[in-house]
C-alpha cells in the first residue's frame, strides 16, 4: 500500500507533466512550470508543487504564447497560418 507522501508526490504538477509526456525529465518539467509555460484550465500555474486531481489532468496544456508550444506545433506540422503570423 502506498504511503500518503508518495501519493501526494505523484499528484504534483511536475510529476504529472512527466507522466503525460510534456517533459522527459522531472527537472525539465519543473523548469517549464516555473517559467510559466503550463496552464491548468484557464489558469497559468508557476508552482511545480501544485496538486493536480485526476479530473484536472485533462485540462493541462501549454500556454498559448509559449514558444515551446509553437515549436511542438511546427515539429508536428500543425502550425496554422494564424499562429505563424504571431
Amino acid at each position: 500500500m502506498r504511503s500518503v507522501i508518495s501519493v501526494i508526490f505523484l499528484r504534483r504538477l511536475s510529476t504529472v507533466l512527466v507522466h503525460l509526456k510534456f517533459a522527459e525529465h522531472l527537472k525539465e518539467a519543473v523548469t517549464h512550470v516555473e517559467q510559466g509555460h503550463i496552464r491548468v484550465g484557464p489558469e497559468t500555474v508557476t508552482d511545480p508543487a501544485f496538486l493536480v486531481t485526476r479530473n484536472m489532468e485533462d485540462f493541462i496544456t501549454w500556454v498559448d504564447t509559449s514558444k515551446i508550444r509553437r515549436k511542438m506545433l511546427e515539429y508536428n506540422e500543425k502550425l496554422d497560418d494564424y499562429d505563424a503570423m504571431n
